[in-house]
């Protein structure tokens, strides 16, 4: 009978990887609170509609990546490609904004039908921020400082570069467009097939390609900073003395365009040189017009997003992976298999008094030598053994002190040893 298995670029995440998950997210989560974020949980399924209209029809996203279906009602509903989208969706159906402002984050699982490589997968999971309500720079500048200080906790500092670019107004980029697009005429014949394919749908996007032939003739192209008027102009400037003020570093990215056809103004992006050609690890802007979009009422937001896995790839290959261990504080063994009773109630009563305690009953039934070299090799600190005569055996392995407590000195037993751990 053949074996079945996870789809390709589906991936488990295992017992021994979990660890690493809540270390990262518990640290993402502190941040986010610090700086009174709010989680918001959004639904996988989405129609497909809501990502037409936001990321735009000519984006990859859209046109080639999405895992999008008909139901069994004849609804047209895609699984989730990115955050933003959905949670405007939510925003806007729930009235979030009425009257206030929000900051929101969420995470949760991604998919996009691409082909699978190293920090890249069809099903990859996403924390995203999102912020509606205010359209200042001092937001944009709050938001780079989370993403930084989120960096910092997790040891990356020295490893990722802030890279920043303004995409301006729709208004301005319709007037470097019809500039670029006759640049780009003039060396059509440089352009790679998928640059030609920008060209007709997303000209702008012609300058992210990576293609080292075509590097020199971009670098020459129109540059969208050379056509801000003054207010898209004034809020870039204002973005870059919060951050110098702030100590933050960063270079200017002419060439950032980003991926998706919403933003406007501040765009950026943290990037590394450990990871090869998947460089990016978190980037995010301004998309003031997409709410407008949907609800016909204009609400600035802004928000950044990082794929977990990648984030996961960077900290381990940099060594900076020291997530806490996950061994058990106490293991509880049993002399007899006939006392399995007693020992799952002598559990229940310890995780009562130390609800702190993480305990591991050994239910195996094998014999008392054979728990305590499992107790030994989980990393376990204390192994307590419940004998015949109702007495408890307590040894700590790591000085191999040993000794016999009462059922009613226990307690006492186990909180001078957590004062002394």
């Amino acid at each position: 009978m053949s074996t079945i298995q996870s789809i390709r670029g589906m991936n488990d995440i295992l017992p021994e990887d979990a660890g690493n998950w809540q270390w990262l997210e518990a640290i993402v989560r502190r941040v986010t609170h610090r700086y009174g974020y709010q989680e918001i949980r959004l639904p996988i399924l989405e129609p497909v509609a809501l990502f037409q209209r936001a990321v735009g029809d000519s984006t990859d996203i859209v046109a080639k990546e999405m895992y999008d279906f008909h139901d069994k009602s004849g609804d047209h509903i895609t699984l989730r490609p990115e955050g933003t989208s959905g949670c405007v969706r939510a925003v806007i159906e729930h009235g979030l904004c009425h009257n206030r402002t929000q900051r929101l984050w969420y995470q949760g699982p991604m998919f996009r039908y691409e082909r699978p490589q190293k920090g890249r997968f069809r099903q990859f999971n996403q924390f995203g921020v999102e912020t509606f309500g205010m359209a200042g720079a001092d937001i944009d500048a709050e938001l780079i400082l989370m993403i930084h200080d989120i960096f910092r906790e997790l040891g990356l500092g020295e490893h990722v570069r802030l890279e920043l670019n303004s995409l301006g107004t729709p208004e301005e980029r319709r007037e470097h467009r019809k500039d670029l697009v006759a640049y780009l005429e003039k060396h059509r014949a440089l352009l790679d097939e998928d640059s030609l394919r920008r060209l007709e749908t997303n000209p702008l996007r012609v300058l992210d390609s990576k293609n080292p032939d075509m590097q020199e003739m971009i670098e020459a192209a129109p540059k969208l900073l050379d056509y801000l008027a003054e207010e898209s102009a004034s809020h870039f400037t204002r973005l870059r003395a919060l951050l110098d003020e702030a100590g933050v570093a960063y270079v200017i990215n002419p060439r950032l365009v980003r991926g998706l056809d919403y933003y406007t103004r501040t765009v950026f992006e943290w990037t590394t040189e450990a990871l090869g050609s998947q460089g990016t690890v978190c980037g995010g802007g301004r998309y003031d017009g997409l709410v407008e979009l949907f609800s016909g009422k204009p609400l600035p937001a802004s928000g950044f997003a990082f794929g977990i896995e990648r984030l996961l790839l960077l900290i381990e290959t940099v060594g900076k992976l020291a997530p806490p261990s996950d061994a058990p504080d106490v293991v509880v063994t049993t002399a007899t298999a006939s006392l399995t009773v007693d020992a799952v109630l002598l559990g229940r009563e310890i995780r009562h008094q130390f609800p702190t305690l993480k305990l591991l009953n050994d239910f195996t039934g094998a014999k008392l030598a054979r728990q305590h070299q499992r107790a030994l090799k989980s990393g376990c600190p204390l192994v307590l053994t419940l004998n015949e005569d109702n007495s408890i055996g307590v040894w700590a392995p790591a000085d191999d002190q040993r000794s016999t407590v009462t059922r009613e000195t226990l307690a006492g037993t186990l909180s001078k040893w957590m004062l002394n751990r």
